[in-house]
């Protein structure tokens, strides 16, 4: 299978110029810059992309790989910080810029003979982001783009297809940045955009059955979720009823989900067991309010209690796991050791005392891409659209230490808000919504009464993949619905607020 390799030197837009080749049906995978000396070119591989990074290459520490063996052998697109070190290894100069460059400029001079700016307009939007700029190009190296403050927006080195850009293509305020990544990827590195969903479900139920012993049981952890789904769906056509379900109830799902939950598998053809494990949740969660101890407590408990049933599955050899790409980014930083942002429930080994190998199907995939694999294996709608959830579900939506009164006063609340997005035509609109308890209380007042209760934050965003994502613009009459009807229907809480903050800075879960 053709593909792309982009070598991450940290920058926060690395994963969106994967998003971007992929949407070309392109297959591309991320490596650390540490990688590089390691990577072997293949003939599968068509072209290196070299991200940008917070770093400025003139930083005696900066990422520095050598990249002797690449260039000339594969195309090569170095993009802002990957520009400027093509250029600094050429023997060109990269100083500070005179004018630090963010946000749009306007390309003034561009060479449409270029087979990298092919369709592409003088006057043409990018985006900037660099506090450096290549002063200096080595002999072989030719400008082929600039803009009012940057002489050297885009050059190629002769006698080979290695180009640098200055600015970022994969972001929407490049206006005609995709269709340069259509140039590098398609025309130049010649790719033949065969990597659709049909032709991963097919490739990957061939990897399957390649992989998994033709007697072996597989346990996969259900959640009703649309990775474990789609995981479970693909595996089942790989292997059939060698596929086992666990639905784990812990306590910490939305309102009335384990039944309904349990109920959509049934039409789907699995074998799914359903465990009420709810108290075991909580007595490992009492008294923990940090949220890295909720993680590992919830997940420590869900390995446990997952123990115990795989146990009960005869010839037991491999556990599914619905890891996605983004999850398998998060957990390796570009320095090679990862630096924990918060910890990944299916990410990672398994207590040795499981003796289970780890099958990870989707572990390639960003969640859009999941849903469109799912659409082409025909997951049931009311599967394929569902929210994303998190692993430790609402463990990390309960600000503070858990307890059964909390968590059912927020699968009210909850419930109302999910319940009247779905009335009111706009779940499908908002990529991912749910309801915060805060470890506060404010004054309100009821009738006559002077109450002192909880306050719940509503968040709801739109994102294509959940790697940024911007608050929902929920109309003002329905979000007083809301609150009106969480205050009148979920005794304990007096008060409703929304979060308007976007990722990045933010994260979408509050914990």
């Amino acid at each position: 299978m053709e593909r792309l390799i982009i070598l991450d030197f940290g920058s926060q837009y690395t994963q969106l110029i994967a998003r971007r080749i992929r949407e070309l049906h392109v297959f591309c995978e991320i490596h650390p810059y540490t990688h590089a000396s390691n990577l072997v070119l293949s003939d599968d591989i068509r072209g290196v992309v070299l991200s940008g990074s917070p770093c400025s290459v003139r930083d005696e520490n900066s990422p520095n790989p050598d990249l002797s063996h690449i260039l000339g052998q594969v195309p090569v697109l170095g993009v802002c910080y990957g520009a400027q070190l093509l250029a600094q290894q050429g023997g060109g100069e990269v100083l500070p810029a005179t004018i630090r460059e963010y946000g749009r400029a306007r390309l003034t001079s561009l060479d449409g003979s270029s087979p990298l700016l092919t369709d592409m307009h003088t006057d043409s939007q990018v985006w900037m982001s660099h506090g450096d700029t290549i002063k200096v190009l080595p002999a072989g190296y030719n400008i082929i783009a600039s803009t009012p403050e940057v002489d050297v927006a885009a050059f190629k080195i002769e006698g080979q297809e290695t180009y640098g850009i200055q600015f970022h293509p994969e972001v929407t305020h490049s206006t005609e940045g995709k269709q340069l990544l259509y140039n590098f990827v398609v025309n130049i590195c010649q790719c033949a955009q065969s990597w659709t969903p049909d032709h991963f479900v097919d490739s990957a139920v061939e990897a399957l059955q390649n992989t998994i012993g033709p007697d072996d049981q597989v346990i996969l952890g259900l959640s009703g979720g649309v990775d474990s789904s789609v995981a479970a769906l693909l595996l089942h056509r790989a292997i059939g009823p060698r596929l086992h379900g666990i639905f784990v109830d812990n306590g910490l799902l939305r309102q009335d989900e384990f039944a309904t939950v349990l109920k959509a598998y049934e039409g789907l053809g699995l074998n799914v067991t359903g465990v009420n494990a709810a108290p075991e949740f909580y007595a490992a969660l009492a008294g923990i309010s940090d949220p890295e101890g909720k993680r590992k407590a919830i997940g420590r408990t869900f390995i446990e209690v997952f123990d115990r049933e795989a146990q009960k599955v005869q010839g037991a050899r491999w556990l599914a796991q619905g890891t996605i790409y983004p999850d398998v980014i998060e957990s390796v930083s570009v320095h090679g050791s990862s630096v924990t942002i918060k910890s990944h429930h299916n990410v990672g080994g398994l207590p040795e005392k499981m003796n289970l190998k780890i099958v990870e199907p989707l572990r390639m995939l960003f969640k859009d891409e999941v849903r469109e694999v799912g659409a082409a294996l025909e997951l049931p709608a009311e599967i394929l659209n569902r929210h994303p959830f998190p692993g430790p579900g609402l463990g990390i939506r309960i600000l503070g230490d858990i307890t059964p009164e909390k968590v059912d006063l927020l699968q009210r609340a909850d419930g109302v808000f999910i319940n009247l997005l779905k009335q009111h035509g706009l779940y499908e609109h908002v990529w991912q919504a749910g309801a915060m308890l805060l470890p506060v209380q404010s004054v309100g007042v009821m009738g006559d009464e002077r109450t002192y209760e909880r306050v719940v934050a509503l968040r709801a965003v739109t994102s294509v993949d959940g790697m940024t994502a911007d608050w929902a613009h929920l109309p003002y009459d329905f979000l007083a619905e809301v609150s009106n009807k969480i205050i009148n229907q979920v005794r304990g809480i007096n008060r409703v607020v929304y979060d308007i903050s976007s990722k990045p800075p933010a994260t979408i879960e509050w914990e």
